[in-house]
């Protein structure tokens, strides 16, 4: 590296940096290689969206706050996970899934809904009223789903692309629901229609609890490896910032009001910086 200049060296260590964050380097954790025989095409509108690594970030708190307002998914992650001492792991296995189904080669991105298919037949219990609750249940996975596809769409079209058109918007949906519906999801949208209208039926099914609330104060508060100081909050305002009005009252989070303003434009500038380092 010392033979290149001063701004390919920056540009290398940004990526590496990122790559630090989302994988387990140490443990022998290698970043999903990019396939010509993925489930998707090269710059389909899929591969558009998860490829930009600070709309998803923000995506996926989003994501994980509207999710815990579902009782039996909050319920899943409360008996079956070790979230409250390894926010950033789960946070960084659930980013290699979306990495592996998305990019990598058909047959590993198989393989990986295959794990996640055997993990939630042991994701079972009861929640506190005794009803059954099962992490195979297609309508709860129908819930997580549409929360983190709708998620990572809204991001996008706030911090990277304002003017997608609606074609490419329902497309993102229509792919994202072979790997919905591959993980027992259903029902699935496929477009953002569907999307927006299957969000509004959940609505009576969601409940603001203590948990839910005392899991999205973990998911904002976490301060991921390697993750430069200052970085966390400004993605953690973005992602409330994004979130519906009922979602904030039901999860008791202030609108961001004047804050959000300097959070949109760090986010945006984090944004533009690493599309430059990833030479997107």
């Amino acid at each position: 590296m010392e033979s290149l200049r001063p701004s390919e060296r920056l540009r290398q260590r940004l990526v590496d940096r990122v790559r630090g964050v989302f994988n387990d380097i140490e443990g022998g954790e290698q970043p999903v290689a990019i396939s010509d025989e993925a489930l998707f095409e090269r710059d389909s509108p899929i591969r558009r969206v998860h490829a930009d690594v600070v709309s998803m970030m923000i995506g996926g708190v989003r994501s994980l706050l509207l999710q815990m307002l579902h009782p039996h998914a909050l319920q899943g992650v409360l008996d079956h996970s070790d979230f409250r001492n390894d926010m950033h792991g789960r946070l960084r296995r659930t980013a290699r899934f979306i990495a592996h189904t998305t990019f990598a080669h058909r047959d590993e991105a198989e393989a990986a809904i295959a794990r996640v298919n055997q993990i939630h037949m042991q994701v079972t219990g009861t929640l506190p009223d005794g009803t059954p609750y099962s992490a195979t249940n297609p309508r709860t996975l129908a819930w997580v789903h549409v929360a983190e596809a709708a998620s990572f769409l809204e991001a996008y079209l706030r911090y990277v692309r304002p003017a997608m058109p609606f074609a490419e918007q329902d497309e993102y949906f229509r792919q994202f629901a072979i790997i919905a519906r591959k993980l027992g999801a259903d029902p699935v949208p496929e477009t953002k229609n569907d999307a927006e209208r299957l969000l509004l039926e959940f609505r009576d099914e969601l409940r603001g609890s203590p948990a839910a609330r005392d899991v999205a104060q973990l998911v904002l508060g976490q301060k991921p490896p390697g993750t430069p100081p200052g970085v966390q909050s400004t993605l953690a305002t973005a992602a409330v910032d994004l979130l519906p009005v009922y979602a904030r009252q039901m999860l008791s989070l202030d609108k961001p009001g004047l804050t959000a303003i300097p959070a949109r434009l760090a986010a945006r500038s984090a944004g533009r910086t690493l599309r430059w380092a990833f030479r997107q």
